[in-house]
């Protein structure tokens, strides 16, 4: 259950909001302030190498998009600095067999906008898919599997 609410909040954070975080706050070598101690800590102690460092944070997480070995990441954190998962923008043709049926299946209607793998530091699956979807009328985002294709969970954007 953890693991399903954690995928939902990593899925709808495409909007960002300020946010204060109640105990200790320090600067990113970015200037964002109100990143927690812990958060930055864990960060650099996960991710010594990473570069082009910028840290978001909002009413739910403290994320940090970074450059490290010339691949881009955003890697999720929670307001007490514990480490949710790592998501990188990846294109379709790099995704599963079956996450690729799945798409061609259920959403033959619509566009693939932009894919998502998000690799979750514990929970039921290791690895996910966040597929953003597109047609004249509607925006999804469908979390599907990569090992069976199976849906997760889906949610509208318009």
């Amino acid at each position: 259950m953890k693991k399903l609410f954690i995928t939902a909040v990593i899925a709808t954070m495409f909007s960002v909001t300020a946010f204060a975080d109640g105990g200790k706050k320090t600067s990113t070598e970015t200037g964002e302030n109100n990143v927690s101690y812990s958060a930055l800590t864990q960060f650099k102690s996960d991710f010594e190498n990473a570069s082009n460092v910028v840290w978001i944070v909002t009413s739910t997480s403290q994320s940090v998009s970074f450059t490290q070995n010339n691949a881009k990441y955003t890697a999720y954190y929670d307001w007490n600095g514990q480490f949710w998962g790592l998501a990188q923008d990846v294109t379709l043709a790099t995704i599963t067999k079956p996450a690729k049926q799945t798409i061609a299946k259920e959403y033959s209607g619509y566009d693939v906008a932009n894919v998502t793998r998000f690799e979750a530091q514990d929970g039921e699956e290791a690895v996910v898919y966040f597929v953003k979807l597109k047609n004249a009328t509607s925006e999804i985002v469908a979390t599907i599997s990569p090992v069976d294709g199976e849906i997760k969970n889906i949610d509208t954007i318009k």
